[in-house]
């Protein structure tokens, strides 16, 4: 493999593993901080990359679709959380898992009646499909190292909103201890209400980036759940930090496994997880 063809999959790997990070720091806010299993994290990716395709059909444009599909995933995970979420804060974990695999099941079969069960493609936007030179005969696209791009300005938005905001305060007060926070008289239900719905936002907003580059498929949300979750654990249950250095670690065994061991790609990202699990049992970072 000469340098290039290397430089070719790190890029491969860093965006893939900064992609895995914007929808697991959003399952790393609702499970980590929140308490809450939802299994159907997935399945706001999922969606999505659907209302990127159906978006910008109807508009003719992907970034006005990504721009209506955010606003709409918000209201979605607000209204969730008011709905269902907000009764299982006090409820057990069993109830939890019940409740968001119920959604799951509840998506797909709006996904099909809605959009069918075809797989479909999203153009990438004019202005970003072209590629840049690496090397005599290799290219990169340009929409990849935009995406990579975009996902390092949201973890760093992120550090802003968590680390030097009043919202970021309540929130880590919130995670560390709710019924203070409610006796000081601090709203936490609506502090829970905008973290989910961030949480929902960061997953649609990562389905609409890469349905241009993956397609759109039904029941691709299971697959990045799982992987999320691998996400979640290596970094450290609550912490975001920990999901960015997870993320990007498992996207580059990931990548790189697939080029020098295709054989056993697949289980290397969980004996990765196991590694680190025994010599850190809490993950890499503590929460936020």
């Amino acid at each position: 493999m000469d340098v290039y063809t290397l430089l070719i999959q790190l890029l491969n790997g860093v965006q893939y593993g900064l992609l895995l990070f914007l929808v697991a720091s959003g399952l790393t806010l609702i499970f980590g901080i929140m308490g809450i299993i939802n299994l159907a994290h997935g399945s706001f990716y999922m969606i999505g990359a659907y209302m990127a395709f159906t978006l910008s059909s109807l508009t003719g444009s992907l970034f006005a679709a990504i721009v209506l599909g955010v606003i709409l995933s918000v209201l979605l995970g607000a209204f969730l959380e008011w709905a269902l979420f907000s009764h299982l804060y006090k409820r057990d974990h069993l109830e939890q898992v019940l409740l968001t695999y119920g959604l799951i099941l509840i998506f797909e079969e709006l996904r099909s009646l809605v959009v069918g069960n075809d797989v479909h493609g999203v153009p990438v936007p004019a202005l970003f499909d072209h590629s840049i030179p690496l090397g005599p005969t290799l290219t990169y696209p340009v929409w990849r190292l935009f995406m990579s791009g975009v996902c390092l300005a949201i973890a760093a938005g992120m550090y802003v909103l968590i680390q030097r905001t009043r919202l970021g305060m309540m929130i880590r007060a919130g995670a560390s201890n709710r019924e203070m926070v409610q006796s000081l008289g601090l709203n936490i239900g609506l502090v829970y209400r905008l973290v989910f719905a961030l949480g929902v936002a960061l997953a649609a907003f990562a389905g609409m980036l890469a349905a241009p580059v993956s397609s759109v498929y039904p029941g691709m949300g299971t697959q990045v759940l799982i992987i999320c979750f691998v996400v979640v654990v290596i970094g450290g249950i609550g912490s975001v930090w920990g999901a960015l250095a997870a993320a990007l670690l498992i996207g580059l065994v990931d990548t790189f496994g697939k080029v020098f061991v295709p054989e056993y790609a697949g289980v290397a990202i969980y004996v990765l997880m196991a590694a680190i699990l025994l010599w850190r049992p809490e993950g890499l970072f503590r929460r936020t």
